[in-house]
């Protein structure tokens, strides 16, 4: 017995050593192979070797690495591609120590309403109205910093007002202080057409569903917006 835990623990050992300081998604699996845990980071070999190099004061931790059998890792170019990858990892497979919630709760999903100018936020709540849903999200954090990203990308409205065309031709609202600090590009009073509002709903979508080189596109053009003339 004594034996195979030396084994095992220089067979991880090995994998760590070899790790890149890329950023990228790692996977601990136990000794049946299934993956137990999905995890991203800046810099992989940092963060996978934190795991194993100090004692861990939080049980469920100290648990977890006493589970580990064998680690894979997927290289990424960028942070933002390894959160949405660790986010559909975790969808997809579930890891039983990624679970934060109880298991009486229902997990949040992200929707994109069925509106005119769709509306993004997080619910628990699935109504069946032609809105789109993505998730449930196990792990919460990710889940946020994925919206986060996306407001930081998109200027999506946050309001609920009914965005009719009715209602924009009638001139019934004015803007609000998000338009002014630039999160809105202002669809209720006819500042942003509709076509290009849903040009990035439909990026947004994309996103959700996994599409990092998106993401990795708009980046890049905003590096380079950035640079000196």
């Amino acid at each position: 017995m004594e034996k195979e835990e030396i084994t095992t623990n220089d067979y991880l050992k090995g994998i760590v050593l070899n790790l890149p300081d890329s950023p990228g998604i790692y996977q601990y699996l136990n000794s049946e192979g299934t993956i137990i845990y999905v995890g991203k980071a800046k810099n992989l070999k940092r963060r996978v070797s934190s795991y194993f190099n100090r004692e861990h004061p939080n049980g469920k931790t100290r648990l977890l690495v006493s589970k580990i059998a064998d680690i894979r890792y997927i290289v990424v170019k960028t942070e933002e591609d390894a959160l949405l990858l660790e986010n559909n990892l975790i969808k997809k497979y579930k890891p039983r120590y990624n679970v934060l919630l109880k298991d009486d709760k229902t997990y949040p999903s992200i929707c994109v309403s069925n509106e005119y100018f769709p509306r993004i936020f997080k619910t628990r709540q699935v109504i069946r109205n032609g809105s789109s849903y993505y998730g449930p999200y196990s792990h919460m954090p990710s889940m946020l910093a994925v919206m986060d990203l996306i407001k930081k990308l998109y200027p999506i409205r946050t309001c609920k007002l009914n965005l009719s065309p009715e209602n924009i031709r009638a001139g019934k609202f004015n803007v609000c202080l998000e338009y002014h600090i630039k999160n809105c590009k202002g669809p209720c009073i006819g500042q942003q057409s509709h076509e290009e509002y849903m040009k990035n709903i439909g990026e947004i979508k994309n996103i959700l569903k996994g599409d990092t080189q998106i993401v990795s596109d708009l980046l890049m053009e905003e590096m380079q917006r950035l640079l000196p003339k």
